[in-house]
């Protein structure tokens, strides 16, 4: 059975809840600028940045959640290029 070594798989679950907190906040923050604000020419730009955080954390949440499928079903092992993957997705999430 493929396994990711438990190091490798609590990296994984702290950056996904590090994505999963920035989702939160940056949503909060929106909705913070939009009530106090409106959406304005002024702040459209920074409403606009805050989506992207948004957008970003949730695509790094999902590509790691989705490695980690992969990997928990590959048999008998992982395939390489999976693992590498997975570890170019860490360090990107890292960064």
């Amino acid at each position: 059975m493929a396994k990711i070594p438990r190091e490798a798989t609590t990296t994984i679950n702290n950056l996904k809840q590090q994505a999963l907190d920035i989702v939160e906040e940056a949503t909060a923050l929106e909705l913070r600028i939009f009530e106090a604000f409106g959406e304005t020419e002024a702040t459209i730009p920074y409403l606009d940045e805050v989506k992207t955080v948004v957008d970003d954390a949730e695509s790094s949440f999902s590509r790691l959640s989705t490695l980690q499928l992969q990997i928990a079903k590959a048999q008998p092992i992982a395939p390489g290029d999976i693992l590498e993957l997975m570890n170019r997705s860490i360090a990107l999430a890292s960064s």
